[in-house]
């Protein structure tokens, strides 16, 4: 299918993407390769302007924030923050500082804040257990988030993450669904922790002897086109047949988890009418079966981009992982 523009997430117009990266070698034992990656689904505040969502759990290996009340509602009304496994707690707390900055009334005059965070796990690479990543990271990488063009490879929350044996980290790619006079865009965004070597049908890299724990992979899905928490978790589901093409098989202790959302339909945080009026696209119409397709080949993509453009990587304990080449 046609790409978007930039081939990024960002293609999706009104989305946002910031990263803050640590590299920092210490000593023999330890090295800080890790950092912060976050998604803003729109150019307004996220918690008074709201948009559909919805996630799909592939296998249930993963410490996420927030997916539970996203399902039960529908809505998402928070950033997208991934990170490594030990920093969503210290993630959490500056993704709610710098939303509580801009909103005085939550906690107080109106409702709590569901923020979503989601985590792979960098300790190959990264001195996990040092938790390097603080508050105030969080809070710098939404400062940075900027519609388009962004890194990608071992940037941010991607920067000690392995895919396939290489070095993986954070990928991203776009498509155009189109039919007769409609266009959306589907823009997809993957943080690759996952696989072995001899399971990437792209690979042409040798055989990795890795001693490391299963890994995770984080999809973040974003269209432009109007649909509703249920279509999306529809999307989502189809993100899954995208990464299964790369050729995982879902390791047992691996984390895979989808995140879909529309910045279509923005949801006010308050409102003086009892319904709402939206306009969504027919389950039956053409444009359904695009946009099916464009998450798949975004999901594919968007995998291979996070090893393309990742660079050879030393780590704690001396350890190198070499950049992959297709």
């Amino acid at each position: 299918m046609e790409k978007g523009p930039l081939n990024l997430l960002t293609d999706v117009p009104g989305v946002k993407v910031g990263h803050v990266t640590l590299k920092q070698y210490l000593d023999e034992k330890d090295s800080i390769c890790t950092g912060v990656t976050a998604i803003l689904p729109h150019e307004q505040n996220p918690f008074l302007h709201k948009v559909p969502a919805a996630s799909f759990v592939l296998n249930g290996f993963g410490k996420t924030v927030g997916l539970i009340q996203l399902e039960e509602l529908g809505l998402m009304e928070s950033p997208i923050m991934l990170t490594n496994t030990f920093s969503v707690g210290a993630v959490l707390e500056g993704t709610l500082s710098f939303m509580l900055e801009q909103n005085p009334a939550i906690g107080d005059s109106t409702s709590s804040l569901n923020l979503v965070v989601g985590e792979c796990n960098d300790s190959h690479l990264n001195s996990m257990r040092l938790m390097a990543v603080r508050p105030e990271h969080a809070i710098e990488a939404l400062e940075n988030a900027t519609p388009g063009s962004f890194e990608q490879g071992a940037v941010g929350a991607g920067t000690g993450m392995i895919c396939y044996g290489v070095k993986g980290g954070i990928g991203s790619s776009s498509r155009i669904a189109k039919h007769e006079e409609y266009a959306f865009t589907v823009g997809v965004l993957t943080l690759t922790n996952f696989g072995r070597a001899h399971e990437c049908r792209m690979a042409n890299w040798a055989q990795d002897n890795l001693d490391k724990p299963d890994g995770s992979v984080i999809i973040i899905v974003a269209t432009d086109a109007p649909l509703d928490a249920r279509q999306l978790k529809r999307m989502a589901k189809r993100a899954a047949i995208g990464l299964g093409r790369t050729g995982t098989h879902i390791h047992n202790g691996s984390g895979d988890i989808v995140i879909a959302f529309s910045n279509a339909n923005i949801i006010s945080h308050e409102s003086n009418h009892p319904f709402e009026t939206q306009t969504l696209l027919r389950d039956d119409h053409p444009l359904m079966n695009e946009l099916f397709q464009a998450v798949i080949e975004a999901t594919e993509e968007s995998v291979y981009q996070s090893i393309r453009f990742a660079e050879t990587t030393t780590g704690r304990l001396g350890r190198v992982i070499e950049k992959g080449d297709f």
